[in-house]
């Protein structure tokens, strides 16, 4: 095992689809194929060999925090307060975190059918583009600073403490925080944040999003095939932005295949790479589980925290 994963146990494939036992809770293709992003795969064996056994995590994690909860209200004398169970999700730009977290929230649905269990994604608590202009940052969106980290972590802290909480909406499709839209978030019993910046922290503050963590996992592969994966999406959103001209993307659909590839090569080197190496992979090992993929989307490999 390398240093960089010297706190965690590492597993195959192979030893980790034999944690859980054969389950009737699986999905249809038509279903995986209503929640995975644009050139993401996933299909009923992967739910088989690595999610039903991530489940099957996610439960221990919760019974051992609804434990603890307990005890503390009873060294408290007072009375225990519900409390949403929150999971965190981050890796890198086009590595397949909005297709796991939509299938966790599925998952989680279908095994505890009387929770509620919801998604937001940090994209939401990026500044408006309007306001990147002004701060001259427009060219650093994803970067840490181009989030309202304080509007994000008040967001936590209201879910945690009063149940209910509002939260921003993005748009890829006009790439800004869509105005006055906000996705409302009452009384979860599980809440799932998103984002390539969930682990990470303030400028100049203690506090980190993870703290309000109950359970994270971060979705690894190497630098180079993420790459290929960004370059497949870029070409998908074109195809789909060919007939609408109210998409940030149609702009790009007039010229030609090999000026684009050049286009998107050029942002992933210089604004994408240089965010994952300095910002986004170096918050690896806060997570609880890295979830590490190979070619064609599979993963191949799970490294659980000691």
């Amino acid at each position: 095992m390398t240093d960089e994963f010297i706190n965690f146990e590492q597993l195959s494939r192979s030893e980790w689809q034999k944690l859980h036992q054969q389950s009737n809770l699986l999905l249809t293709e038509k279903e995986l194929e209503a929640i995975k992003s644009l050139n993401d795969r996933i299909d009923t064996i992967d739910v088989q060999e690595i999610y039903l056994p991530l489940i099957s995590l996610i439960e221990i994690y919760k019974r051992s925090r609804d434990n603890l909860a307990f005890a503390k209200s009873i060294f408290l004398k007072k009375k225990e307060s519900k409390s949403p169970f929150i999971i965190g999700i981050s890796g890198s730009v086009a590595v397949g975190k909005s297709t796991t977290s939509r299938l966790l929230q599925l998952l989680l649905a279908r095994t505890f059918p009387n929770k509620r269990v919801s998604l937001v994604t940090t994209d939401g608590f990026l500044y408006p583009n309007i306001t990147l202009k002004k701060k001259g940052i427009l060219n650093r969106k994803g970067f840490p600073e181009s989030y309202d980290m304080e509007r994000l972590l008040n967001f936590l802290d209201a879910i945690k403490n009063t149940k209910k909480a509002y939260a921003p909406i993005y748009s890829h499709e006009i790439y800004d925080v869509l105005p006055n839209r906000m996705q409302t978030i009452a009384d979860p019993d599980f809440l799932i944040i998103e984002g390539i910046n969930v682990f990470q922290n303030q400028q100049n503050n203690r506090l980190y999003i993870s703290d309000y963590f109950d359970f994270s996992i971060y979705i690894d592969a190497d630098s180079r095939q993420i790459e290929k994966w960004y370059l497949e999406r870029f070409e998908s959103l074109l195809e789909l932005a060919k007939k609408d001209k109210t998409n940030y993307y149609h702009r790009f659909t007039t010229m030609s295949k090999s000026a684009v590839l050049s286009m998107a090569r050029d942002i992933w080197k210089t604004i994408n790479l240089v965010n994952l190496e300095n910002y986004i992979e170096p918050t690896r090992n806060r997570a609880e589980v890295i979830l590490h993929k190979a070619n064609n989307h599979k993963i191949d490999k799970i490294f659980l925290k000691k």
